[in-house]
């Protein structure tokens, strides 16, 4: 199973769902590979946020060695699943993957939890880290679904 991660930046939110799926899958010994991208390339090179990285420490997973990364339209055919964070994320995908565009492959990441509801989780760029806290849990009880729908 391969699964990206995709956010606007790939600094914040799809890093921390990039560290607690990959954490989760270990756990389950699952021979999964996901990564995370970006739909801009704000950031390329760099790495996670630093709230982001503190709040994946607090909860005993590394996400410092990440590098952010920019969404490409060849993504849609190397991933068997893409989770987006927002309808502005879903909205990049379809464009940069243009007829390529698979809706099967792309899903809005809290409808795991939220059936067909299209949730958006936050982005916590520019709040405290408390808002980083309540996207790390959102995403964790996200990726707990989808290591419970794919094992």
């Amino acid at each position: 199973m391969k699964v990206l991660m995709v956010c606007l930046g790939n600094i914040c939110r799809s890093p921390l769902a990039q560290g607690i799926l990959e954490h989760l899958a270990k756990k389950q010994q699952l021979n999964w590979q996901i990564d995370s991208a970006g739909t801009n390339g704000y950031h390329i090179g760099e790495a996670p946020h630093q709230l982001s990285i503190k709040v994946a420490e607090a909860n005993d997973i590394n996400i410092g060695m990440q590098r952010c990364r920019k969404f490409t339209q060849n993504d849609i055919h190397i991933f068997d699943k893409i989770y987006v964070m927002d309808a502005e994320n879903y909205q990049a995908v379809k464009k940069i993957t243009g007829q390529d565009f698979n809706p099967e492959k792309v899903e809005f990441i809290l409808n795991e939890i939220y059936p067909n509801q299209n949730k958006e989780v936050p982005d916590p760029w520019y709040g405290t880290i408390d808002g980083y806290y309540k996207v790390y849990d959102m995403l964790f009880q996200a990726c707990e679904a989808i290591v419970k729908k794919y094992h």
